[in-house]
């Protein structure tokens, strides 16, 4: 159990962006630090009002893209067109080859997003889009399934078997168990939270599981948003 501050991140700010890498992407890069189990990517992005990532190529990557504020477009090229907005579920297949530009769709208010991605378990697939409403199980409780290998029902759907992504939205005081799994990824994405033996995590903090049990985690005082990735 390894816990990950969120001021120790890599930090990109340009004009437009805002960015925090937990692993090594583009220019930074620490080979110790380059992935947790079968999660390669978990950028937590500000977008400014107009801008975004204009139009890019990616292949062999299953991508999750969860909205915490704001609203973001997607367009590709396999002509899928979505906008993704909070309790929205989205995943992008790059498969054997797709382009694809993610941009603010508003003029006038940030959107706040985190971008998250996995191998998948077969490459060379056909490129996919996927998005699919979660709020209202979120507004339930607990940790939700929001993209999942395995079949969970209303998850939209991974090509990799041994990776499930989940959300829970934590009342405060609530407490959810983390998955037992060979590998899990705890993101505290707002709020604060107690996980069991890593002590206080604030807002970007993260947990890094290596067979590490089913530790309960439990929001503070406010309310908590957390993404939890359980994997192979």
């Amino acid at each position: 159990m390894t816990v990950h501050r969120a001021a120790d991140r890599f930090h990109t700010r340009i004009d437009w962006l805002d960015s925090w890498h937990s692993f090594s992407f583009g220019p930074h890069h620490d080979p110790a630090n380059t992935h947790h189990g079968l999660l390669l990517v978990s950028n937590d992005d500000v977008v400014a009002p107009g801008g975004g990532f204009g139009t890019h190529p990616h292949r062999d990557m299953e991508i999750v893209t969860w909205v915490l504020e704001g609203s973001l477009e997607h367009r590709d090229s396999e002509g899928n067109h979505g906008v993704i907005e909070p309790g929205l579920a989205q995943r992008m297949s790059a498969g054997r080859g797709i382009r694809h530009s993610e941009m603010n769709a508003s003029q006038t208010v940030p959107v706040h997003l985190i971008q998250m991605w996995v191998l998948p378990d077969t490459d060379g697939i056909d490129p996919g889009y996927e998005q699919r409403w979660v709020g209202d199980a979120l507004d339930r409780g607990g940790l939700v399934p929001i993209a999942s290998g395995r079949g969970d029902e209303g998850a939209v759907h991974l090509h990799q078997r041994d990776a499930v992504c989940h959300v829970g939205r934590l009342a405060p005081a609530a407490s959810v168990t983390v998955p037992d799994a060979p590998h899990a990824h705890v993101f505290v994405a707002r709020g604060a939270a107690v996980l069991d033996g890593a002590g206080p995590l604030g807002t970007g903090d993260a947990v890094r599981l290596t067979d590490g049990g089913a530790p309960a985690l439990t929001a503070g005082e406010e309310a908590a948003e957390v993404i939890v990735w359980e994997t192979a």
